[in-house]
This record gives structure tokens, C-alpha cells and sequence, in this order.
């Protein structure tokens, strides 16, 4: 289910210079607004879950798994070089799995651990709040990568599509109108930090056992039609 070549291949289209450099400016800048809150408010545990949870957890983690997830695999189907891959004797649920990987693995460094760097500058990790954050930021890294990797398989303005997700759905719609926190994933990694912390410092309107549930059944959901799209994709280049 693993290929390293598609891996390797993978890697190098993510980490590539230009692509790097934006994968890094989010998470420089959470840095650098971590550093100054501190050194305005000091150690303050609600300031810090303000934070990660307003910026880290419903800005940069979706972001970051937008161009990791659409970037694994949309360019290859737009300029046509996809064609590489689906003519070598290669199960296309392996690419898609490798190619999730991959963009579980990106997203991961690029979110989840700027977001334990940044909560331990805010407070220290006071009350847990820099770990359970980094947690959410893991959790939340794998169902964004299989939705933006099913999105970059499934249209050619993936990286626009993700953006309003994760701009407008997550961001706006997820903070101001209930019905949408249920269908976040957003509000599912929430429910597992509220579990890590203990408190009511962090909540979430979505219960523990139905947030594992919808984040297991999404991420396996779309691994798989990913895989069926790659695999259609084929058959209308034989034809």
C-alpha cells in the first residue's frame, strides 16, 4: 500500500522551494505573534488556548493541509504528468495512500509542531493547553489531508475550493453558525483537545465518541473515492 518512489516523488513536489516557503510563512508567523502576545500578556492559559485555537487550529492547519493535500496530487493531474505514474503496474489505491501519507506527514510538521512551539512560548503548556492543541493539530492534519487530497483528484480549482473550506466554512461559518461546527473537523479535533486538557478551557459542540467517529469515516471516505477517481481517471485516458 506504500511506494517509495511515489513517495520520493511526492516529497519533492511539496518541498520544492517555492511551495516551501509558503507551507513555511503561516507557521513563522504564528511564531512571531506567540513571542509578542507573550511578551505583552505574559503567561495567561486563556490567552493561549485564544490563540492556538483562533489562529493555529482554525486558520493555519487548514490552510497548510489545503496545499499539502491538493498539492500532493492536483498538479500532476493538471499539467498531465500523472500519466507517469498511472502507466507503471501500480495499484492506484497504493498511489493514493502513499500520496496521503505524504501529505498527512507535511501537514504534521508544518502545523502541529509549530502549534507545541508556540504553546509553549505562550504559557508554557500550562494546563496542558500546548499539548492538546498539538494533538488537535495531528488529528485535525489527517482529515484534512484525505479531503484536500480527494479534492485535488476531483477538480481542477482544488486549491480555491479548499481555500473557501477552509476559510469561509471553517473559519466563519464554524464560529457563528451551529449547525456548521457539527460538520467541522475543526469542532471534531476540538472535542479530542477538550479531552487532553480536562477543562472547559477548550470545549467543542461535538461530542468525543461522535468526533472520532466522523473523522475515522471521513478520512477513510475519502481515501477511498480518491482512489476510485484516480482509477475513472484512468479508464477515460484509455478510452
Amino acid at each position: 500500500m506504500y511506494d517509495p518512489t511515489v513517495a520520493r516523488l511526492t516529497y519533492r513536489a511539496l518541498l520544492g522551494r517555492r511551495r516551501a516557503l509558503v507551507l513555511g510563512a503561516l507557521p513563522l508567523l504564528l511564531i512571531v505573534i506567540s513571542v509578542a502576545v507573550r511578551l505583552l500578556t505574559g503567561a495567561d492559559d486563556q490567552v493561549a488556548a485564544d490563540v492556538l485555537g483562533g489562529f493555529a487550529l482554525a486558520t493555519m492547519v487548514p490552510i497548510i493541509g489545503v496545499i499539502a493535500g491538493t498539492g500532493a496530487i492536483g498538479p500532476e493531474i493538471d499539467d498531465g504528468s500523472v500519466v507517469y505514474l498511472l502507466s507503471k503496474p501500480l495499484k492506484r489505491p497504493t498511489i493514493i495512500f502513499t500520496k496521503l501519507i505524504v501529505a498527512i506527514a507535511v501537514t504534521m510538521v508544518f502545523s502541529a509542531l509549530p502549534t507545541l512551539i508556540a504553546g509553549l512560548i505562550l504559557n508554557g503548556n500550562g494546563q496542558q493547553v500546548a499539548v492538546a492543541y498539538t494533538v488537535a493539530a495531528l488529528v485535525a492534519s489527517i482529515a484534512y489531508s484525505a479531503l484536500f487530497l480527494l479534492l485535488g483528484t476531483v477538480s481542477r480549482h482544488a486549491v480555491v475550493f479548499g481555500l473557501v473550506y477552509a476559510l469561509v466554512w471553517e473559519a466563519l461559518f464554524g464560529s457563528l453558525v451551529s449547525g456548521a461546527r457539527t460538520l467541522s473537523v475543526q469542532q471534531w479535533s476540538l472535542a479530542v483537545a477538550h479531552k487532553v486538557v480536562g477543562s472547559n478551557l477548550i470545549t467543542s459542540d461535538v461530542g468525543l465518541p461522535a468526533a472520532t467517529a466522523l473523522l475515522v469515516v471521513v478520512t477513510v471516505a475519502a481515501t477511498w473515492y480518491a482512489g476510485q477517481r484516480l482509477r475513472a481517471l484512468t479508464l477515460a485516458g484509455e478510452e
